[in-house]
């Protein structure tokens, strides 16, 4: 069924996001996952905390609640606070935890009901696929924002610059 080829598509996207993202908080100190760009910017902590928040308000009761809970605060989403390492990457896992869960638990027949976002409603399908635009959004940021503090010692999530031949000739056997 596409439902089901749907569903393991979108799972199989996000822990792809995921990854990108864990790969690049290991790379980074506490103080590092604080650091601005001038002009005050969010910190990479900064979308951690507005991408566990939206993911906790989305996808707790998915189907049955307003995707976006009264108890969200999301302008404290974006006031810096001195989190440490760990409780950054707390927060990052409880986000994560709730979206993949729920997308787990969903069934095929799932996909053509209705939900709601800010009393807006959406077919499940299409709730998924702002999730999966927003996502990687912000995961771009993410990354970007580690490549700015690392520079030189950055250590790179694909392949790296001038080397796409090389990893053709891997992939490709030749």
């Amino acid at each position: 069924m596409i439902e089901n080829i749907y569903l393991d598509s979108v799972i199989k996207r996000f822990y792809f996001y995921k990854d990108l993202g864990d790969k690049t908080l290991a790379q980074l100190t506490a103080e590092e996952l604080h650091w601005q760009p001038d002009g005050e910017p969010n910190s990479i902590y900064l979308i951690i905390k507005h991408l566990s928040g939206n993911m906790l308000s989305r996808w707790t009761d998915f189907l049955t609640t307003d995707g976006e809970k009264p108890s969200r605060n999301r302008d404290s989403e974006f006031e810096e606070d001195a989190a440490s390492k760990e409780k950054i990457l707390d927060t990052w896992e409880k986000g994560w935890k709730c979206m993949m869960d729920t997308l787990s638990s969903l069934q095929p027949g799932d996909l053509e009901k209705t939900v709601n976002i800010r009393n807006e409603p959406h077919i499940v399908i299409d709730a998924i696929n702002r999730q999966l635009a927003h996502v990687p959004h912000h995961i771009g940021q993410i990354v970007y924002i580690g490549k700015m503090i690392k520079k030189e010692n950055w250590q790179n999530l694909s392949i790296p610059k001038g080397h796409s031949q090389d990893f053709n000739r891997q992939k490709f056997g030749k």
